[in-house]
């Protein structure tokens, strides 16, 4: 059994874990229990109804943050000529082909996304095994294999995020970090809902949205009522 801190368990005495809350409410939540020496991230947890097991009930995509997630993300691109130039002038941190593939050959890993153009990909599958299992492998689905290098590293640099199911039907994704507003934590966990919601593969059926919750980094999970949430994002849709 897991044991827990004095800060922790004092989190834990300040709402009820049992009850389902409103989004506006559990942002409110999150806001006050995100009291850590550093800014902590706030975390969305989703439980869907689809079986992954299955290829068309995988679901995977991306959402642009309207307030970014709060993290500085380094950005490689693997590209050669106009398109290496054009990574530099959207902000990239690194850029090279042989060279970057070379240095990440001998450990060097200093960036956290990788992007790359198609025509490149033929250097770029030989790193399979170094960032595939570190979740780095630029792939055409997240958007990170694209000819459009300037979008793609400017979306990132703005709060770009990427979700995936995992085997057992859920997923973890930040919408930014504790000391946002709730205005700005509210808004970028309406567009993460809305892009989930509009990810859902034809074969799912049932209640497609099972289980919701948000926490801080170091705070205790708050549990959200799932059509509460969906009448969060539809409420925004229809005003």
């Amino acid at each position: 059994m897991a044991r827990h801190g004095k800060r922790y368990l004092q989190l834990v005495e300040q709402y009820d874990p049992l009850k389902t809350y409103a989004p506006e409410e559990a942002i409110g939540l999150v806001k006050r229990f995100g009291s850590a020496r550093f800014d902590e991230t706030v975390e969305v947890a989703l439980k869907l109804g689809v079986d992954p097991r299955h290829a068309d009930q995988q679901v995977r995509g991306t959402v642009v943050l309207p307030h970014g997630t709060g993290r500085t993300v380094r950005v490689a691109v693997f590209a050669r000529g106009a398109k290496a130039d054009e990574a530099r002038a959207a902000g990239a941190d690194v850029v090279g082909l042989e060279d970057l593939a070379e240095r990440i050959q001998g450990g060097q890993i200093d960036f956290d996304v990788a992007v790359a153009t198609p025509d490149v990909m033929g250097v770029v599958g030989r790193l399979g095994r170094i960032l595939g299992p570190r979740g780095l492998m630029p792939n055409p689905k997240s958007g990170t294999v694209s000819n459009d290098v300037d979008r793609a590293v400017r979306e990132i640099k703005a709060g770009k995020v990427e979700f995936r199911v995992n085997k057992e039907g859920g997923m973890h994704v930040p919408i930014g970090k504790a000391s946002f507003s709730e205005e700005q934590l509210q808004e970028n966990f309406r567009a993460l809902i809305d892009a989930v919601v509009r990810a859902k593969p034809q074969a799912a059926k049932g209640q497609y949205l099972r289980k919701v919750a948000l926490s801080t980094t170091m705070s205790p999970g708050i549990r959200l009522q799932p059509q509460d949430v969906l009448g969060f994002t539809q409420a925004r849709a229809a005003s």
